[in-house]
Order: C-alpha cells, then sequence, then structure tokens
C-alpha cells in the first residue's frame, strides 16, 4: 500500500524511486490521473508527429516530445498535489505539512503554541509579517490564536500579524488552499527586517511539542523540473 510510505521514505529515496513512489499514491487517489497524463503527453506528440508527416516540417518532432513531456510533468505536478492533500486531509499537522513545502523564504515553526487536546498554532514568518495558522476545533483554537497574537505582538512591535483557522468549517480554510492564500499576502517587510524579526521571536518559547507520528512532515511530492525563462 502507498499510504505506509513515511517522509523520511521518500526523502532518503532517489529521484527515481521517489517519483515512483509517488504516482502509486497518485494513482491510489485518482484511477484515472495516471492515463490523463500519458494520454495527454501522447496526444500532443501524436498531433505534431501529424502535422510533419503531412507538411514535411520534420523539425516539429522534437518539439512534439519537448511540449509533450513538458504538459505530462505538470499534470502529473497537479495530480501529486491534489492526491498529497488528500491523504493529510483532517490528520493533525496536517496545516504545517502544507506550510512547510511552500516554496521561499519563509520560517515555519509548528506547534509555538498547543493545549492538551492537540489543538495547535503553527507561526510563518516572511516578508508579509508573522501569519499564525490554528488547526483543531475552532472554539478552542480561537482562545490560543488570540493568546499567541498577543505573545508576538510583544517582540513583533510593528510588524503585521495574520492569524488564520485550517480547516473545512465556517471561516476557516481548507488545507488545499493554506499556501495561496499565505503567499498572496502583501509583501511589506524587506529582507534584513525578516531576518530581525525571526532573531527576536526565538525568545518565544512553544507551550507543547506535536505529537509524534507521520506528521507534521507528510508525504511531499518530488520536486518537478520546470522550463527556465530565457
Amino acid at each position: 500500500m502507498v499510504d505506509k510510505y513515511s517522509a523520511a521514505d521518500l526523502q532518503n529515496a532517489g529521484r527515481l524511486k521517489q517519483m515512483r513512489m509517488v504516482a502509486g499514491l497518485v494513482n491510489q487517489q485518482n484511477r484515472n490521473a495516471m492515463p490523463i497524463t500519458f494520454g495527454t503527453a501522447l496526444g500532443i506528440l501524436l498531433v505534431l508527429v501529424l502535422v510533419a508527416v503531412f507538411t514535411g516540417m520534420w523539425w516539429l518532432v522534437p518539439f512534439g516530445v519537448l511540449f509533450g513531456a513538458l504538459a505530462g510533468m505538470l499534470l502529473f505536478g497537479r495530480f501529486a498535489q491534489s492526491a498529497q492533500y488528500s491523504a493529510i486531509q483532517g490528520q493533525a499537522g496536517a496545516a504545517a505539512a502544507v506550510l512547510q513545502s511552500m516554496r521561499g523564504n519563509w520560517t515555519v515553526t509548528p506547534a509555538v503554541n498547543a493545549n492538551r487536546n492537540m489543538d495547535v498554532v503553527h507561526r510563518v514568518v516572511g516578508r508579509p509579517g508573522v501569519i499564525l495558522v490554528g488547526e483543531g476545533v475552532p472554539s478552542r483554537v480561537a482562545g490560543l490564536l488570540a493568546n499567541e497574537r498577543k505573545k508576538t505582538a510583544r517582540v513583533a512591535h510593528d510588524v503585521p500579524i495574520f492569524d488564520f483557522q485550517a480547516g473545512d468549517g465556517e471561516g476557516q480554510i481548507p488545507v488545499r488552499k493554506l499556501q495561496k492564500k499565505v503567499m498572496r499576502l502583501p509583501r511589506t517587510l524587506k529582507a534584513g527586517a525578516v531576518s530581525d524579526l525571526n532573531y527576536r521571536l526565538k525568545a518565544l518559547q512553544p507551550t507543547l511539542q506535536m505529537p509524534k507520528g507521520p506528521l507534521p512532515k507528510n508525504i511531499r511530492q518530488p520536486k518537478m523540473p520546470r522550463p527556465r525563462a530565457k
């Protein structure tokens, strides 16, 4: 079963093995995903080959291979991301796993505040400022967020502080949309200010640690190669 793979398994695996493991997870979540991926890639190649046959423009064939492979990788990446979110949906630490997989200059500290019911608050620091993300029972998480916001404000001074709740309830942000929400926050701090903010926030110690298990770092998809802009 694919769902037996842990984060350590994926991190220690080679690139090809890593892609096979993720492909197995994608197939488990969506049986049509891999046929669609390969079908799209082959379809693009076939169209350009037929154009080359009827027009004599054989230089189109290499482009067919390139565009077909690129389309296949983009589709695979989307299906893999969707499978990742489905695999961790509703699990403790799902928000932390998603936040830690963000690209860019972000500092993510899981479980900076928590209670014995395992409601938690994670902290993200970046150019938008400080982002506090809570997950758990909404009524209890609201109190944790308010408490952590006060503690953060004492050392963050005039730095913007945002707080969100991750989940599927009213007013919450679904885990699959969490990265996009954080990435779209306005950038107001310079790089030097972010470094200084991280230094000051080190004085705030987490109240409880996250429970041990496969999360907060869950299954991560392998990084897909991207075309470089010329």
